[in-house]
């Protein structure tokens, strides 16, 4: 078990550097200060061959770009609040809209933007990076100084774990998660891997991708995956929506269990390389994305081209717009209060 550290650049004259870790149970996680970037995720397959499972560059200079956040850590609010606007105590707040009319992924400069400061754990156990990044009041226009803590941990048993930390001298919303896009036979499309979420309900969206509010039963609907279901097998049906995810997934689904309780969300299985991947959080929701917006100009580690569908984002998180949206959870964070959320990516082969 080990941490290296080395120097991957720099980024508006700051030093990034990138974070090696590696486990006693033969996973390797590389992440870079820019971003709080997860870059590389390492397992192997059943043949004990190891393979990279995340998409993402060798070189700094690609993140810098316009680039669908690969690997990102994502805030201050991830996903779509609609057109940048919600109200807290009385008072509107207008965020950057830089997603046609809503506001997504923190802004034009959110926190897959900016440089985190990173220090290994000497307490930990097991290989574990913790990244700190202070998000001051008016930032994108969200209300409060924002003191952000994620961890990012190799366990023995496997599994790649996020520890999200976050306080505030100001009432505030908060929505935090990683983008990482995983294929787990390391290249090719994911049209074959089998999904299963342990989830009932999905929350259908409007032709933008904001949730109507309504919470839907998955049954008799192609976002039943309730049982192991290849990510392909309904995709591409006449159904509108998957019209309304510009040809594909982009949809929160509503974990079963009771949130704020680590439980399993999550199931994904690769027939080709037999790599199993499950998701554990205590997040209250998982946006499902199949790279729908991936068009092949991208060129990625080792010169591969990212084309359509070329991985799926299991991205943990509170629902979109919730601070429109009475009926979901809140997102609120108050001062005095600690928003904390987990989530595991635990790696296994069949």
């Amino acid at each position: 078990m080990s941490i290296v550290r080395e120097s991957f650049g720099a980024a508006g004259g700051e030093t990034v550097e990138l974070y090696t870790l590696r486990g006693a149970s033969g996973i390797e996680a590389r992440v870079m200060t820019y971003g709080g970037t997860l870059i590389s995720l390492r397992a192997p397959d059943r043949t004990g061959r190891q393979g990279d499972i995340v998409l993402g560059f060798d070189t700094l200079e690609p993140y810098l770009g316009n680039q669908p956040y690969l690997g990102s850590l994502i805030g201050r609010y991830a996903n779509r609040i609609a057109f940048g606007r919600f109200s807290l105590a009385g008072t509107v707040y207008q965020l950057a809209c830089n997603d046609g009319p809503h506001h997504l992924h923190g802004g034009r400069v959110g926190f897959d933007k900016v440089i985190w400061q990173a220090q290994e754990r000497p307490d930990a156990r097991e290989p574990a990076l913790e990244l700190r990044y202070v998000s001051r009041d008016g930032e994108e226009g969200y209300p409060g100084n924002l003191a952000v803590t994620v961890t990012y941990t190799l366990t023995g048993d496997g599994a790649l774990r996020l520890d999200y930390q976050a306080t505030t001298d100001w009432e505030t919303v908060v929505n935090l998660t990683n983008h990482a896009y995983v294929n787990l036979a390391g290249g090719g499309d994911i049209l074959g891997h089998e999904v299963q979420l342990f989830a009932g309900r999905f929350l259908p969206i409007d032709a933008t991708l904001i949730p109507t509010g309504e919470f839907r039963p998955v049954g008799g609907t192609v976002m039943d995956f309730t049982t192991p279901t290849a990510i392909g097998a309904r995709m591409f049906a006449d159904d509108e929506q998957i019209r309304c995810g510009h040809g594909g997934y982009d949809h929160t689904w509503v974990i079963d269990g009771p949130a704020h309780t680590l439980r399993l969300a999550a199931r994904v299985y690769d027939p080709v390389s037999g790599r199993v991947l499950e998701v554990l959080t205590t997040q209250p929701g998982m946006h499902l994305y199949t790279g729908n917006f991936l068009d092949g100009t991208l060129t990625g580690r080792g010169g591969h081209l990212y084309a359509r569908h070329a991985a799926l984002c299991l991205e943990t998180q509170h629902f979109p717009d919730s601070p429109n949206q009475p009926a979901f959870p809140s997102t609120v964070v108050r001062p005095g209060t600690i928003y904390r959320e987990t989530t595991l990516f635990r790696l296994s082969v069949r």
